[in-house]
């Protein structure tokens, strides 16, 4: 790793160079449609090095500084000097869009490969090998598909006139985002012949990623890192109490904002609860996720950045392009870390003199960073386990077969594998994975430091809301930020910003009322999970007896009974590793709320069936019992624990492992009515055991089964 000072000399001439800066300059002001645009030195000095002295370079540089333009001026230098096309591994989908759009201004024939554009695929490589691309953009997901890594990643790595890698700080595991699709690029990079120049970009690493990154890259990679200030933005904090005052603080504030922006959140529920509120407080608002189909994301970005909407209230799936120019980005909880949070609110004051950024924190965040620290990677015996499985199996598995054998959800499962695969234990191939044979180490010491890593950020995360130093300066210090200054001048602690606190009573009111409001819908499982066979279990297919709808009071990461809810839930981990959690009768505010669902549900039952709890026995039984004296209906009988060796929440990470361990732990016990049945539980995880529970009430006679429990953990 070298530093610009010190970079390689290169046999190119004074002559050249000065050519090829002029042509970089012409380029650059078709890029941006301006005559009297002209490249910074430290633009020239990444588009040289790729350009002219083919070399790799790490550009670490604050969002809008103009890293786009140089790899898209160095695509048409090196096109101009025969080399072939660009490829650029990007995983933001609005920003490929905005990057096609621009490179399509400056003459550049751009296309991409991602998710939304299956159907285009074969044509775009037949348009590839024709040389009628300048710049193929694809998702990193694409690296390690075995079609795409093993026919059309080889012909890409030997003929790409430049590497671009976006978001770079996904690479690194000490990063805040990282990925582990990522992991595959290291192994394309070793694959580049000599001479084809790379050029890795980010806007959101610290000294230790920027580092890792480049250690990644290879030798002789030049680092550029600038000041990663923001002129525009100003920031500040509003610590509230309650859900309800921030809910009321974004209705009432909401419409003070400049310009078009977003409304970022921690959780799919929240943007569709705050988006819900925001709407019957008169806010022109949308809901948006990962979960949002893709031709409407793509509605929903073109109505933010033409302003046909105040706000997106989104999660962090919102990645804008670079065309965006919004005036405000407001945090409703904050993220896990400094970092993550610098990369969020910059995108807002893109092209725009002022901006402003408000985090509205809360007591929940916490939880929920608790849970997601919990999806880390997975301990050592899962990951021998995975390994000894594929070892024995005779062909490829499936992730799905793969679940059967090993307590992992697919998310966690699929990512562990990408990592095992980069690292050469496994391979994804057509059907699925197999065994390399190949050795693999278990690096506890990195993990174990990565999750310490984890936890620090947290805790600047919390320093960073109740700070009195200047809040640029803290989070280009968590970015280690070479050139920070001690006052920005912008923010609330500068006294450049001031928000008000000041809420109306009919905001909190309704907020109040909105969020007092419980029920949600808890959808039945219609499909048994692939592969349980495997494990001893005959059923596959449709669900021939499935529940009915039911409802619960809340989720779990809810705004409104949530926090109530996780208080009622919440283990505390003894120094042995053993939970203790808290049972008693169910709490007079949520049989409050019970009262309401099934108000507003009126659900006609015949009967009452209760899943027994090891863990809280009290609880469930308790809620069966005031549930019968509401209803005058009876309990005729539990879904009982008759394999107390069987623990509680076995199996929960994935769901063929889930329906097994259920099957054996429970049996319904009791007389059954040939009616409707409510089936009482206290918290809904996987949804597997309410299902099984289902099938054994249906199967003695009941004509329906109508689940209703306290909590869903969604």
């Amino acid at each position: 790793m070298t530093s610009p000072a010190s970079s390689t000399a290169s046999s190119a001439t004074d002559d050249v160079r000065r050519e090829q800066r002029a042509a970089a300059e012409a380029h650059l002001r078709s890029l941006v449609g301006s005559d009297d645009a002209v490249l910074r030195e430290d633009q020239w000095s990444a588009i040289e090095a790729l350009a002219v002295d083919r070399r790799r370079a790490l550009v670490v540089q604050r969002t809008g500084w103009g890293k786009s333009a140089v790899y898209f001026v160095a695509t048409l230098l090196l096109r101009a000097q025969g080399a072939g096309p660009t490829v650029i591994v990007s995983p933001l989908l609005a920003l490929m869009r905005n990057q096609i759009a621009a490179a399509q201004r400056a003459g550049i024939r751009a296309v991409t490969i991602n998710s939304t554009n299956i159907d285009q695929w074969q044509p775009i490589h037949d348009a590839i090998h024709a040389g009628e691309v300048d710049v193929l953009l694809v998702s990193p997901e694409r690296l390690n598909n075995p079609g795409f890594r093993d026919e059309v990643l080889p012909r890409l790595a030997a003929s790409a006139g430049l590497l671009v890698i976006d978001e770079a700080h996904c690479i690194s595991d000490w990063g805040h985002d990282f990925r582990p699709d990522y992991r595959r690029i290291r192994t394309l990079l070793g694959e580049l012949p000599d001479g084809i120049p790379v050029l890795a970009t980010t806007a959101t690493a610290n000294a230790r990623v920027t580092s890792d990154v480049a250690e990644q890259m290879g030798t002789d990679v030049l680092v550029l890192r600038g000041t990663l200030d923001r002129e525009s933005l100003r920031l500040g904090v509003v610590r509230l109490k309650t859900a309800e005052q921030r809910l009321a603080w974004l209705a009432d504030h909401l419409a003070e904002q400049p310009g078009s922006g977003i409304v970022y959140c921690l959780t799919v529920a929240a943007t569709q609860e705050i988006a819900d509120y925001l709407r019957s407080r008169g806010h022109q608002v949308a809901a948006y996720s990962g979960q949002t189909e893709a031709g409407e994301r793509q509605a929903l970005e073109e109505d933010l950045v033409n302003g046909r909407v105040k706000a997106l209230i989104a999660t962090s799936a919102l990645g804008m392009g670079f065309d965006a120019r919004l005036g405000f980005v407001v945090n409703m909880g904050a993220p896990a870390s400094p970092v993550a949070y610098y990369q969020q609110v910059g995108r807002a004051g893109r092209g725009t003199d002022e901006a402003t950024v408000v985090l509205l924190p809360a007591i929940e965040d916490r939880d929920i960073w608790a849970y997601f620290s919990s999806l880390a990677f997975p301990r050592q015996e899962l990951v021998q386990q995975t390994l000894d499985v594929l070892a024995g199996s005779p062909k490829p598995m499936s992730t799905a077969s793969l679940e059967t054998y090993v307590e992992l959800n697919r998310t966690r499962l699929e990512q562990m594998l990408k990592v095992l695969d980069v690292d050469g234990a496994v391979r994804r191939v057509q059907g699925g994975w197999t065994s390399t044979g190949q050795p693999w180490d278990y690096d506890a010491e990195r993990y174990a430091r990565v999750a310490a890593a984890r936890e620090r950020e947290q805790q600047a995360m919390l320093d960073y809301i109740t700070t009195e130093k200047c809040r640029m300066w803290f989070l280009r210090d968590q970015l280690d930020d070479p050139d920070n200054t001690e006052h920005c001048g912008r923010c609330d602690n500068c006294g450049g910003l001031t928000l008000s606190t000041q809420l109306s009573e009919q905001s909190v009111e309704a907020a109040h009322e909105r969020l007092a409001r419980p029920g949600v819908v808890i959808e039945p499982r219609k499909m048994w999970p692939s592969g349980l066979s495997n494990l001893g279990v005959d059923l596959k297919g449709k669900i021939s007896e499935p529940a009915s709808e039911g409802r619960a009071v809340n989720r779990l990461t809810d705004l409104g009974y949530g926090q109530q809810l996780r208080e009622l839930f919440r283990a505390t981990t003894e120094p042995d590793g053993t939970q203790t959690v808290v049972d008693g009768p169910v709490p007079v505010p949520l049989v409050q709320a019970v009262v309401e669902v099934l108000n507003d549900w009126k659900p006609r039952v015949a009967g009452i069936v209760y899943v027994e709890s090891a863990r809280r026995p009290t609880l469930t039984r308790d809620l069966a019992d005031g549930l019968s004296r509401y209803l005058k209906v009876p309990v005729v009988g539990s879904f009982a624990i008759v394999d107390p060796d069987v623990p509680p929440g076995k199996g929960a990470m994935n769901s063929a492992q889930r329906v097994a361990a259920v099957g054996r732990r429970s049996a319904l016990t009791g007389e059954m009515p040939e009616g409707p049945v409510l089936l009482v539980d206290d918290l809904v995880v996987t949804g597997w055991t309410l299902t099984l529970a289902a099938r054994a009430i249906r199967a003695a006679g009941a004509s329906d089964v109508l689940p209703l429990t306290l909590a869903l953990n969604a």
